[in-house]
């Protein structure tokens, strides 16, 4: 994948993978064991090795240790374009269910250490937000929906040692709204809320606490 113009874009060799999948057995049917895999090496040529994120110009979420249910609910919205992101829109659109409850399985298990890298000043601001919230601006604390360990639950996503720049985009873009499709707001609406009522620094500290936590 490449970033052109802009935008990111998909080279015919690894859209071959995903589109038709690899590992056939003999009598023509795909191994699942090896499909899972190639789906997986696929994930991890943006998502990083075991699925740990990726820093760099545009900054790529992490996914192991991630919810199940989470990243499935994410695949199918971006398969149905309730999520919109070109490239995953592509890679999602080709996943049956089982494949995607699949990968999900896969990356939950992954435990690497967080990448780090985010502002260690901020961190005490972040962890106070994060675990008490903020009773003047009437924001509740991040805890109470994401979990004390920032784990998360079911399609509640996990925080913890997320890439504190994929956290600081997702937020400016809950900022803009509109990023989410109206027909997919059971998050979106209290998430935007949220982020309009903090400030650049608070988020910035609220990501840079998440980044460190394994």
């Amino acid at each position: 994948m490449a970033f052109i113009g802009g935008k990111w874009s998909l080279s015919a060799t690894v859209l071959a993978i995903v589109l038709g999948g690899s590992g056939r057995a003999q009598n023509g049917a795909a191994s699942p064991s090896t499909d899972l895999q190639s789906k997986a090496a696929y994930c991890k040529t943006c998502h990083g090795l075991s699925g740990q994120g990726y820093r760099g110009y545009y900054a790529m979420p992490r996914l192991a240790g991630q919810q199940t249910e989470y990243l499935e609910r994410q695949l199918r919205d971006f398969a149905e374009g309730r999520r919109w992101n070109p490239v995953m829109f592509n890679v999602a659109r080709v996943l049956g269910p089982s494949m995607r409850s699949e990968l999900a399985a896969h990356f939950k298990d992954l435990a690497p250490r967080p990448l780090g890298g985010a502002p260690q000043e901020l961190v005490a601001m972040g962890k106070t937000i994060y675990e008490e919230g903020i009773s003047d601006a009437g924001i509740a604390p991040c805890s109470s929906c994401h979990g004390p360990d920032a784990e998360g639950q079911g399609e509640i996503p996990r925080l913890a040692g997320q890439l504190d720049g994929y956290i600081l985009k997702r937020f400016m873009g809950w900022r803009d709204e509109g990023q989410e499709n109206p027909e997919s707001r059971d998050t979106a609406d209290t998430m935007e809320a949220i982020a309009k009522s903090l400030s650049e620094l608070q988020t910035a500290a609220v990501a840079a606490y998440l980044s460190n936590r394994e």
